[in-house]
């Protein structure tokens, strides 16, 4: 591999904010702050609105907000 034209490759932890939910993976992502692990070592923390702890999708919490179709909304506001 050609040097200095790939980018930095490592561990980072990913905190979403919203759930007080950390997980550690690695990433290129740049950040300027840092965290201790529960391992005792330092990593780069990014830290996420929405993570799939929070996400509704994927803790069932989904509500369906249009059930009927907009066509049918529209017939019945302004149809005869």
């Amino acid at each position: 591999m050609k040097k200095d034209i790939h980018p930095n490759y490592r561990e980072v932890v990913f905190w979403d904010l919203s759930s007080d939910f950390k997980f550690i993976t690695r990433s290129t992502i740049e950040t300027s702050e840092n965290i201790t692990w529960e391992d005792g070592k330092t990593y780069p923390v990014y830290k996420v609105e929405v993570s799939s702890q929070s996400h509704p999708f994927y803790t069932g919490k989904n509500v369906l907000v249009d059930t009927a179709g907009r066509v049918d909304k529209f017939r019945k506001r302004y149809g005869k």
